[in-house]
């Protein structure tokens, strides 16, 4: 794969049915794609914290960490001003914090086996690998479409 700066990824997708987190470049073209775990309840969109969601629509991925308990992070703006009014129309908590990442540090010798069952709190998992094929792609800024 490229380096970072030698493609343009323009946008990120994922399709929570089919646990498929596509890289697309300005014409729509796929870059790369990965298989996905994602929240322990992935079904609808995230309401509260602690529900096991993983958000639908259109966010920003908005920052990095590198010093991530998940090897690698990269950050979804959830939630946006939409989700924090539902919420608190709902007097709940949104959530937050909700990343695409690598294995918990530690574990990244599960590699791709952490796919056979949805695992994390709302976040978008990929092995350590992929995690770093992603961090060199994406840069901050770039937004991501959920679907379900």
């Amino acid at each position: 794969m490229p380096g970072h700066g030698e493609t343009d990824v323009a946008l990120v997708t994922l399709s929570k049915a089919e646990r498929r987190l596509e890289l697309l470049d300005g014409d729509g073209a796929v870059v790369a794609r990965y298989e996905v775990a994602l929240g322990s309840s992935p079904v609808g969109h995230k309401q509260r914290e602690g529900d096991g969601r993983t958000p639908e629509g259109r966010y920003l991925l908005d920052w990095r960490n590198p010093r991530s308990a998940f090897h690698l992070s990269l950050h979804l703006s959830y939630p946006d001003a939409v989700d924090t009014k539902a919420a608190d129309a709902r007097g709940e908590d949104p959530g937050g914090m909700i990343m695409i990442h690598g294995m918990r540090n530690g574990l990244g010798w599960i590699g791709a086996a952490h796919r056979l069952m949805d695992w994390t709190d709302g976040c978008i998992a990929v092995t350590n690998e992929e995690i770093r094929e992603i961090w060199s792609l994406v840069p901050n800024g770039t937004p991501i479409e959920i679907r379900s």
